[in-house]
């Protein structure tokens, strides 16, 4: 049994990842934005606990780090939360995920959601402190992430996922994806005792893919992790 925190937990992949993973009998904790974005927040006690905090917001995502770390180390931290669109895309797709890692104890799973969509992403670093980033440059640089915490830390997994355009609240309803499939990854990476490659891959159902080429790059990867430093204060360690 596994302490897992899933983020994003309250529609969509998120809260079928948790939903599949409580089932298999593992002690979850989700997070949300609000208690009332959960689908049924009297039902909160199928969860082993509830984090709460607007992930748009540097000093929330501070305060989401602070509740989760009150429940101890966790074995695996599946980074879902996600937004398309906005001013806040940057923040809650790479900024949080970023904050999180750096502040909670290092877990032994890193599984980080990101996008088909990366590769058409840049590695122009501009847009994180302007705000000005695109849904796939975020996505691209948190996949960067996902590689630079596989590459510096030997005693944690990290691997990125592509879960595919499925039909959530965010890939619209006309989505072409498996939304079952959709999930199945995540969980898998979080629970299989055997997972090949162990660590730094990049992942589509269950099959391994080829990234964009800079998200393997440990000169864009260092560049990454120095401009999220500089824009929050907060190293990775």
């Amino acid at each position: 049994m596994a302490l897992i925190l899933v983020t994003g937990a309250s529609t969509g992949l998120g809260r079928d990842t948790a939903e599949a993973l409580a089932g298999e009998g593992h002690d979850v904790v989700v997070h949300a934005r609000n208690r009332s974005r959960l689908d049924d927040p009297a039902q909160a006690d199928r969860w082993a606990g509830v984090v709460l905090g607007d992930l748009s917001v540097p000093d929330e995502i501070e305060d989401v780090a602070r509740q989760a770390a009150a429940f101890g180390r966790f074995d695996v931290v599946v980074h879902n939360a996600g937004v398309l669109s906005g001013p806040e895309t940057v923040t809650v797709n790479t900024v949080a995920p970023y904050l999180l890692t750096a502040l909670l104890e290092k877990p032994s799973r890193l599984i980080h959601l990101s996008s088909g969509m990366h590769r058409s992403g840049s590695t122009d670093l501009s847009g994180l402190t302007r705000g000005t980033a695109s849904y796939s440059d975020t996505k691209l640089w948190v996949t960067a992430l996902s590689q630079a915490c596989a590459a510096r830390w030997p005693g944690t997994t990290s691997h990125a996922v592509d879960p595919g355009w499925v039909p959530t609240r965010m890939g619209g309803a006309s989505a072409p994806d498996d939304l079952v499939a959709g999930h199945r990854t995540q969980v898998w990476l979080a629970t299989h005792p055997d997972v090949t490659p162990a660590t730094g891959g990049y992942w589509y159902h269950r099959q391994t893919r080829a990234p964009h080429p800079a998200a393997l790059d440990e000169e864009f990867q260092a560049r990454l992790l120095h401009a999220l430093e500089e824009h929050t204060g907060v190293p990775l360690g």
